[in-house]
């Protein structure tokens, strides 16, 4: 599957400002909490402002981090909420076969064992007991699966589909119960 032209991945969300000489606290999104900072310029998502950065520094929870051209508080403070991107393509691609970028996922439809069609990817989540893949049925109603090889056994990436193997009925409308017996 070709990569989508201009697609961004959010790296970091400007926090709060740091001291009264321009750095901003941010929160990155990423296994290293320095890694926003190995790609080059942080982009807004419409790409009309570049960031670059000075020097950052992990402090408890957050990354202290100093942009140039930013000098003082009240310029640091105007920062504050703003979503950092970098374009897909500075990423390198993943060294496994079983890792993949969220955003290399999200929108790809999502197949079935004999080729049905489920819907398409909504998200990726992680609430502390491990990955789910969140799915959205023609219907609108999403779904959440354990995203794990017997779930998903295999992502294509080239043919652009998301295999999913769901718990057996899973997919299959819910009868309700009336308390009537027809029998």
């Amino acid at each position: 599957m070709a990569q989508e032209a201009g697609k961004r991945i959010l790296m970091a969300q400007v926090g709060a400002a740091h001291g009264i000489k321009g750095e901003v606290r941010v929160k990155p999104f990423g296994d290293d909490p320095l890694s926003f900072t190995d790609y080059g310029k942080l982009e807004t998502e419409d790409g009309s402002r570049k960031f670059k950065i000075k020097r950052a520094r992990v402090q408890k929870n957050v990354v202290v981090t100093k942009f140039e051209g930013i000098n003082d508080r009240n310029e640091a403070e105007a920062l504050n909420g703003l979503k950092l991107y970098i374009p897909r393509e500075r990423l390198p691609e993943p060294e496994d076969e079983d890792e993949f970028y969220h955003s290399d996922l999200i929108g790809l439809p999502v197949k079935g064992p004999e080729g049905e069609d489920y819907g398409s990817v909504v998200a990726l989540l992680n609430f502390g007991a491990g990955d789910l893949i969140e799915v959205r049925e023609k219907s609108g109603k999403t779904v959440l699966f354990p995203f794990d090889k017997q779930t998903v056994p295999s992502i294509d990436l080239e043919e652009g589909v998301v295999h999913i193997d769901p718990p057996l009925g899973f997919f299959e409308e819910i009868k309700q119960d009336d308390g009537k017996d027809e029998t």
